[in-house]
């Protein structure tokens, strides 16, 4: 039982024709990812890399009955990007872009909220490297060859860390169910606890690793969620910047402490107090998993 993205998933990339688009479109298609055409506006009709070309992802919908997109499309365009994949009745999107402004993101969301009973799309990301089902497809830039399917979950708000994770998880023999970069920003489509609610009922999914950083207090909601779940799974985390100083971003748009539940010590005591398993290094996230799985 895969989370958000299978084997049977019909895959379009939006700006395939770029160049970021058509290597990671080339790399899903290598992984085994149903990729099935791209959209590029005013290329429609056109062929690349052997794909067909839509002017619109309505238009690549309806010929190819597509029902995921994964968006590498310039920041200035990258919340209509968002929106036009809802618009056209997608049920997943995964936004990769970076840079685009949180005023765009914040009219996306409200977007994607829609009229009571209509039909939502599940966004993942911006800013993000997307997800892999290990063995069965992806969407986004996580490599696949470091991937291996196990029985571990993992969520991230870190590219490179999701990345060092799996890694670890492949190489001590864990291997993984579903990758979920949520990117981040500070307005993004999915965050910690709608991804715990997807993975934690997932019966192959035995053990999850959850990787935060400073800013924001997804966190802090994501471990009170784990505490009242009352879950038997082991969970892991990490919070990365504790060195950081207040008031500078690090890294990421939404990596800023203004003081108070946002700091990396109050984020690791939150952790703590659900019963998360608590790396002190990144470089300690399998082996804890390991310990945990077999406590």
């Amino acid at each position: 039982m895969a989370v958000l993205i299978d084997k049977s998933t019909r895959l379009i990339v939006q700006g395939l024709t770029g160049r970021e688009g058509t290597f990671h479109a080339k790399a899903a298609q290598t992984y085994g990812t149903n990729v099935v055409g791209g959209v590029t506006p005013g290329k429609g009709g056109t062929t690349h890399e052997g794909w067909p070309v839509f002017n619109t992802v309505a238009d690549a919908v309806k010929a190819t009955g597509a029902n995921a997109s994964v968006i590498f499309v310039p920041p200035p365009g990258g919340a209509d990007a968002v929106m036009e994949a809802a618009d056209a009745g997608l049920d997943l999107a995964v936004c990769i872009t970076e840079g685009i402004p949180v005023i765009d993101m914040m009219k996306a969301m409200s977007f994607l909220k829609g009229r009571p009973g209509e039909k939502k799309m599940r966004l993942i990301g911006p800013n993000c490297p997307g997800l892999i089902t290990a063995g069965q497809a992806k969407a986004g830039i996580i490599p696949g060859h470091i991937c291996k399917p196990g029985r571990v979950g993992i969520v991230s708000k870190s590219g490179t860390l999701t990345y060092e994770a799996i890694h670890q998880l492949t190489g001590n023999g864990l291997g993984q169910t579903t990758c979920i970069g949520i990117g981040g920003d500070p307005v993004n489509g999915t965050n910690f606890v709608e991804c715990l609610e997807m993975l934690l009922p997932d019966p192959e999914t035995q053990g999850i690793v959850m990787i935060g950083e400073i800013g924001g207090d997804a966190e802090v909601k994501a471990a009170e969620y784990i505490k009242a779940s009352k879950t038997k799974k082991p969970v892991v985390g990490f919070i990365a910047g504790r060195t950081a100083p207040p008031g500078r971003r690090m890294g990421h748009a939404g990596a800023v402490i203004s003081g108070g539940n946002d700091t990396a010590e109050f984020k690791v005591e939150a952790l703590r107090a659900a019963g998360i398993h608590v790396a002190d290094s990144p470089a300690a996230l399998g082996d804890e998993m390991l310990k945990a799985m077999k406590g």
